[in-house]
């Protein structure tokens, strides 16, 4: 479903001219001319998957030439506005990600930008058209060629960051609250590591479905900003005991946990989980996986859910589709809205990665890619 070439054998040093209406006086003097000029490569951050653990430098991340792109029959070339950092890019550099490209590549999985070029078959798209979209790898790039299905038109009322900002995060988080959380109104959500990306989406999402939610994070500055977005109780887990804490929020225990982090946070909140109560398991941004007692889901009757919306996304794209309708929804109406805490060019992606790896960053990370 998800089909991204990323040309990089010859780059060709001519350059390409599509030209327009040239009209010439008696003396041949270029009286008007609309001449417009085309680039045959781009620029992208290049990257092999074989990087050691972060901090990353910029010699290990570089910006390189490419050969512009061609679509194939289905896909769509996009010119790219902004891409979105996400802690997976930081995994996919190392090669530590569920999906390995084999060859050079540019990391990223979501961006907004406009339609470059159409390959054959796709309908619903011209060129010049505002678009957001998503593939396995590639958006740190000024261009990108990817499925047509993996592309929607974006509203006239959304700008570029909040496009780029929208389809991972919101996604994940709504794709594990509705169909592996099987979220009611006025049910608890526990969340962990709450002021991240994913975090902050699933906070948002959860309480426009009138759901109770206690966010936990490493700061109180963190906190403040989930209060901000809607929170109802607040943990700094770094500074009070979370075991503690929870019990005196969670005399009961809550419906759903969402856990992004993983770590030593993953065996506590499990044990404070209702009974049936769903665990939602998004990723380890701690870099630590757990190892969890079998024994905890027997005696709360809990289920335990693994959350990969990428692998969701191709595999049922019909379903998708209704899930990015409501998504979409719930911003026009002001529902949610993407907090972005910082912006970076280019030729900064490692920069950008860094504020994943360290866990500086919260909400949304950009790459601005062109104007």
């Amino acid at each position: 479903l998800v089909k991204m070439r990323f040309l990089h054998a010859r780059i060709s040093s001519r350059t390409l001219f599509a030209f327009g209406r040239v009209l010439l006086s008696r003396s041949g003097q270029v009286t008007e001319h609309t001449t417009r000029r085309w680039s045959s490569s781009f620029q992208g951050i290049s990257c092999h998957g074989n990087l050691p653990p972060p901090p990353f430098t910029k010699d290990q991340l570089p910006l390189k030439a490419f050969s512009s792109l061609t679509p194939k029959k289905g896909e769509v070339v996009v010119s790219v506005k902004v891409a979105a950092v996400n802690f997976p890019d930081v995994l996919i550099a190392q090669g530590k990600y569920q999906m390995k490209p084999e060859k050079e590549f540019s990391p990223g999985f979501e961006f907004s930008g406009t339609v470059k070029a159409l390959g054959e078959g796709v309908k619903h798209l011209q060129a010049g058209d505002r678009v957001i979209g998503f593939v396995p790898w590639g958006a740190f790039a000024e261009e990108v060629a990817v499925s047509r299905h993996n592309l929607i038109k974006m509203p006239e009322k959304m700008d570029f960051k909040d496009g780029a900002s929208l389809l991972m995060a919101y996604g994940t988080s709504y794709y594990a609250l509705h169909h592996h959380g099987a979220i009611k109104e006025k049910d608890t959500v526990l969340i962990l590591g709450a002021s991240g990306g994913v975090g902050l989406a699933a906070l948002e999402l959860a309480k426009a479905h009138g759901a109770r939610v206690v966010a936990t994070a490493s700061e109180d500055s963190k906190l403040e900003l989930c209060k901000s977005r809607g929170a109802d109780v607040v943990i700094n887990y770094k500074k009070d005991d979370l075991k503690k804490a929870l019990k005196e929020v969670l005399p009961d225990g809550a419906d759903i946990v969402y856990d992004p982090v993983g770590g030593d946070l993953t065996e506590t909140a499990l044990r404070n989980i209702k009974w049936n109560g769903r665990y939602l398991v998004i990723g380890f941004a701690s870099g630590d996986i757990p190892k969890i007692p079998l024994n905890l889901p027997l005696l709360k009757g809990c289920s335990i859910h693994g959350v990969f919306w990428g692998s969701f996304a191709m595999r049922e794209p019909e379903r998708l589709q209704q899930q990015i309708k409501s998504i979409m929804e719930l911003y026009l109406t002001g529902k949610i809205k993407p907090h972005v805490s910082a912006e970076y060019g280019l030729e900064d992606t490692y920069l950008a990665l860094n504020s994943l790896a360290g866990r500086k960053a919260t909400g949304k990370v950009l790459l601005k890619v062109s104007d």
